[in-house]
């Protein structure tokens, strides 16, 4: 595999593109923080090319978070290319991440590692459930200290962060909400009680993250219900189709009963610390 250069970059997006739901990552930080560097989510492309034709690309932000989308799995190859540079985490199709781990002698690194439930939605298919006296507001018009509450518990509950730096992490995971208007707050009347949002973005196609119910409201159905209205809202500004990853059987419930349907297994393996890749 080679290094990509800028002048790749056309034929890096329509290679992407054929395989957006495993694909959302790095073509939304190669959207809007490029190929230059000098961000933790600017992008790295490494590809295999066969008769003229992109087979395989590995995408690597500045930060180590390493996203293949190899079809033909050219582990060999790709361990070749990357050899020297820090992965701090994997993330996507299950089965090229766990070759992958196992291509990179990285399968015993993980500090995290789960594999979810991956679902793709057409948006003309979105169901929306009743919202009686529910609406959708920007996080903003939440109070901030709740919103960070809620980004420490679900990061606590799910695991995606280290205990000593949790609560670091929610208020610089809520910050970066705010300034990119990615997530939105469901309110029953004037009160806050989920929160749901995008964690990447591209002009026709958003993924979901972050989505998260206060405990004592949980079974009421609050969480489809403020992803079905922000999908809405996505779908009035061009959307035309979204993707993503379920972290529990009551999350894959909520999403398959506004339309999502499974298409395969998406994992998310996080080391503790950036691990080198030897030859």
């Amino acid at each position: 595999m080679i290094r990509a250069t800028q002048a790749d970059r056309a034929e890096i997006v329509a290679f992407l593109r054929r395989h957006l739901p495993i694909a959302m990552f790095p073509l939304a930080n190669l959207r809007h923080h490029g190929m230059a560097g000098g961000h933790p989510r600017a992008m790295a492309f490494w590809l295999r090319n066969k008769e003229g034709m992109i087979t395989d690309i590995a995408a690597m932000t500045d930060a180590g978070f390493l996203f293949p989308v190899c079809p033909t799995q050219p582990w060999a190859d790709l361990r070749a290319a990357v050899q020297g540079h820090r992965v701090a985490a994997i993330l996507g199709e299950a089965a090229q991440v766990a070759g992958l781990r196992m291509g990179l002698g990285l399968q015993g690194a993980a500090g995290y590692a789960a594999t979810e439930p991956h679902y793709d939605l057409r948006l003309a298919d979105l169901v929306i459930p009743p919202t009686d006296g529910l609406t959708l507001h920007p996080l903003a018009d939440a109070p901030r200290d709740l919103v960070i509450g809620w980004r420490h518990a679900y990061l606590r509950e799910t695991m995606l962060g280290q205990e000593s730096a949790m609560e670091a992490t929610a208020i610089k995971d809520i910050d970066s909400y705010l300034a990119a208007d990615s997530h939105r707050v469901l309110f029953d009347g004037d009160t806050p009680v989920a929160m749901t949002g995008f964690n990447a973005v591209l002009p026709d196609a958003v993924q979901i993250g972050g989505v998260y119910t206060r405990p004592q409201l949980r079974a009421r159905g609050l969480a489809r219900r403020a992803v079905a209205l922000h999908l809405a809202q996505a779908r009035a500004a061009g959307v035309t189709r979204a993707t993503l990853f379920a972290a529990t059987a009551a999350a894959s419930k909520a999403y398959e009963a506004v339309g999502f349907r499974q298409i395969g297994d998406f994992a998310i393996v996080l080391h503790d610390a950036p691990q080198v890749v030897h030859g």
